[in-house]
């Protein structure tokens, strides 16, 4: 379609000249532009020129997105993983980074019966397991830089670290907090240096909890205590962490109290780390970073509300929001299918574009687009879910998406494939003890800075 472009482009260009050419007389009877005139068809073209291959620059950059989109409405389901003896709801999935090109990543998946389960990244393959008994997880993380190594933090306080290559079900590393401390937020920086956990509010407090995660399969079966906390940002239980994919001293927090916090940890104190708050106006439940470098930052709420903000506009005249839908579930037309919650979302490097992951109860997932002018449905994957998806995890290396839910169902998508088993599973919707807490949001609460 480019091509095609850029060959009406050259043409038009070309027919243009000899528009020029024939009515040359013309132009001289009726040119004003003395000395210049001999010039004016020239000046003409080149003015035409100029605005022609502006066009077609746009219309480049247009048909890129538009391809994206395409392909995330062709994904299709590559692989199912096979069911598990104890059918539980997949709350969180992340995936390492190939150790060498052309070898399989692996999955982690953290699950509502306490345990965390790892797999194989191509053929969803079941590798092993660990956890149980060790409190209600609160998501999964693959380390950056080495990809055996595995993190999940725990309601009893802890962030534990397993060794995917030992055959052991000890963890390698424990971090522990402090003896009130329930953990329901985690994440590990782009660096691997630093650990940081959110904690459930108990009485009036509220921390972010750092550690040092340097030397782990040095000091096997250790365990670490706090570098520190940050105490006074948030009121309420913090429910989301994300460290920036770049840059290890920024990490963003958010919490049901609405704000959304982002934070220079190299900074001697927390005053002077809290580098922005953004108020969502209602319960975080998911947050992220995405644009150019990385410089915005977005957020869902637990009612289904999405927050858009530009970092880079902290330190100018301009608004830093870009977008803020009160409700997705009204901005989205889904047809037939409706809109029933969000999950997430992703930024796509090579179409410069935020995507949101939602859904149905019934199982369907809507990829919706985001712009500053709304939120728009690219497409619907169906047929795979049977009930409500709670997580997923965006591979930009393939362009494949791993999802999981309350069936107890692990999927692959991928462009255009073609799923090698025909059986399709019957509805595992499954009954748990973890259920999703929705906390009463302080609307009251304003934003400390801009």
């Amino acid at each position: 379609l480019y091509l095609s472009l850029q060959q009406d482009v050259i043409a038009g260009f070309l027919y243009a000249i000899l528009i020029l050419v024939i009515f040359h007389p013309v132009v001289d009877l009726i040119d004003n532009f003395n000395l210049t005139y001999k010039y004016a068809p020239l000046i003409i073209i080149t003015l035409l020129g100029f605005y022609l291959l502006q066009v077609a620059g746009e219309a480049g950059e247009m048909t890129a997105v538009e391809k994206v989109e395409q392909q995330l409405a062709g994904l299709r389901i590559a692989r199912r993983c096979l069911p598990s003896e104890e059918p539980t709801y997949l709350l969180d999935i992340h995936t390492s980074r190939a150790a060498q090109p052309g070898s399989s990543p692996l999955v982690a998946v953290s699950c509502s019966n306490e345990s965390l389960r790892v797999y194989d990244g191509e053929t969803l393959r079941f590798l092993r397991e660990y956890g149980g008994r060790g409190g209600v997880l609160a998501g999964v993380r693959f380390a950056h830089t080495c990809d055996s190594l595995v993190f999940s933090a725990c309601s009893q306080g802890t962030v534990k670290c397993w060794d995917v290559r030992s055959a052991t079900q000890k963890p390698v590393q424990v971090f522990s907090g402090y003896p009130s401390n329930v953990f329901i937020s985690f994440d590990v920086s782009c660096s691997d240096l630093i650990v940081c956990a959110g904690t459930e509010k108990v009485e009036k407090d509220t921390f972010l909890v750092f550690w040092d995660a340097r030397g782990i399969t040095d000091c096997a079966s250790a365990t670490k205590e706090p570098l520190g906390v940050y105490s006074e940002s948030h009121n309420d239980d913090i429910t989301k962490i994300c460290f920036h994919p770049v840059e290890p001293n920024l990490v963003v927090s958010g919490s049901t109290d609405g704000l959304v916090n982002v934070f220079d940890i190299n900074k001697d104190n927390e005053d002077d780390a809290l580098i922005s708050t953004c108020n969502s106006d209602s319960s975080v439940s998911s947050l992220g970073w995405s644009g150019e470098d990385y410089k915005q930052v977005f957020c869902m709420t637990h009612d289904e509300g999405f927050c858009w903000w530009d970092m880079a506009q902290l330190d100018t005249e301009e608004p830093i929001t870009l977008l803020h839908v009160l409700d997705a579930r009204e901005s989205v037309c889904a047809e037939n299918h409706g809109l029933h919650y969000l999950v997430g979302g992703f930024y796509h490097e090579k179409a410069g574009k935020l995507f949101l992951i939602g859904g149905t109860s019934t199982g369907d997932i809507h990829l919706i687009s985001c712009s500053t002018d709304g939120l728009s449905l690219v497409g619907t994957l169906c047929g795979g879910h049977s009930a409500t998806v709670r997580s997923f995890c965006w591979s930009p290396t393939d362009e494949s998406l791993l999802t999981g839910g309350e069936d107890a169902q692990l999927l692959l998508w991928k462009p255009g494939a073609v799923e090698r088993s025909l059986t399709k599973k019957a509805s595992l919707k499954v009954s748990s003890s973890v259920q999703k807490r929705v906390r009463v949001h302080n609307t009251s609460l304003k934003s400390r800075k801009k």
